[in-house]
């Protein structure tokens, strides 16, 4: 019975996260603010709802910080994994060049977010006092760099959005304003119903089969929770909103690890950064490595494949995640 709940809010994820990718669109369209920043901030937040809630629910229910920290680099760990299989299923170029460079300002406030969190984990465990109350200060910072690379996209993508050529034409012309949003909404709250259930159905999942929070408990979480960036993210391709299924992913993981304040309160018996194991620093190193692949992915511009059906950078991301996956299992 847990494992057709399972598949039924995959099924559920699956279709809504189909209309969030188009209706993402076409708000980018009559917005005007390109489907950079759409992806980044608005669809992001809703596909990232079930990390939330898994974080949260992990300290504040059965009191497991490292599982809520796992779940959150887990999921930054698969987020970017997804970017290789874009690159396989689209055929005709790599993707990330046909992906605009704006992307690497996004993949850098990335690697900054999860390095302040590999700090904190270290100061952790070496200094006291790094707190306001008990939320850990690198905690605060996180949230503040945050919201300043948040601001600083969104100036950016504004500026480049009243500088592009008006002449584009426009695919949802023929759909009301009001009707986009209706239906955007529509689509954001079955995913965030559907992949909450599914975080719920995930641990139930862990427990059950005894997984508890081990590696693959862990693991497991953190793919379960990712299915809506996967399933928007391959919509957003097939539709051809490339920089919206990129900024999806990047924009996703700069709010996971936004997402440890709300975990750090949450966590009423101290500093939630101190408290979690050692080894999820190589979870945020292998992470932050796969995000300056993609910048020299992007910068790159490679026209040609590596092969017949995968670019380098592909390569190197399913790579780097079987290795962080590999070193997390030995350890753990």
């Amino acid at each position: 019975m847990i494992w057709f709940k399972f598949v039924l809010c995959l099924a559920i994820i699956l279709f809504a996260g189909a209309k969030l990718a188009r209706y993402g669109d076409a708000i980018a369209e009559k917005t005007g603010l390109g489907r950079i920043w759409i992806g980044l901030l608005l669809i992001a937040a809703v596909t990232t709802m079930p990390e939330i809630v898994t974080g949260v629910s992990s300290v504040a229910l059965v009191d497991s910080p490292d599982l809520a920290l796992g779940t959150l680099f887990g999921s930054c760990l698969f987020n970017i994994s997804i970017l290789a299989l874009l690159d396989i299923l689209h055929r005709s170029t790599p993707v990330l060049t046909e992906a605009s460079p704006r992307h690497i300002a996004s993949a850098g406030w990335g690697i900054i977010l999860i390095a302040i969190a590999a700090g904190g984990i270290l100061a952790g465990r070496r200094f006291t006092g790094l707190t306001l109350g008990w939320v850990g200060i690198p905690s605060i910072v996180i949230v503040v760099v945050y919201l300043a690379g948040m601001r600083r996209t969104f100036l950016s993508e504004r500026s480049h959005q009243s500088s592009a050529a008006k002449g584009d034409s426009l695919q949802y012309k023929e759909i009301l304003s009001r009707t986009v949003y209706l239906r955007f909404a529509l689509a954001a709250a079955a995913v965030i119903g559907a992949g909450i259930w599914l975080s719920l159905i995930g641990q139930e999942i862990a427990e059950v089969t005894g997984w508890g929070t081990s590696f693959v408990g862990s693991l497991f979480l953190a793919i379960a929770t990712s299915a809506p960036e996967l399933v928007v993210a391959i919509t957003a391709l097939h539709i051809g909103a490339i920089d919206m299924a990129v900024a999806d992913v990047l924009g996703a993981n700069m709010l996971d690890i936004a997402v440890i304040i709300l975990v750090d309160i949450a966590y009423s018996k101290g500093f939630v950064l101190s408290s979690v194991s050692s080894s999820h620093l190589i979870t945020a190193a292998v992470v932050v490595m796969m995000n300056l692949v993609v910048i020299a992915g992007l910068k790159a511009r490679q026209r040609r494949r590596t092969s017949t059906f995968i670019s380098w950078y592909a390569v190197a991301l399913i790579g780097l995640y079987i290795f962080g996956a590999y070193a997390l299992f030995t350890l753990r």
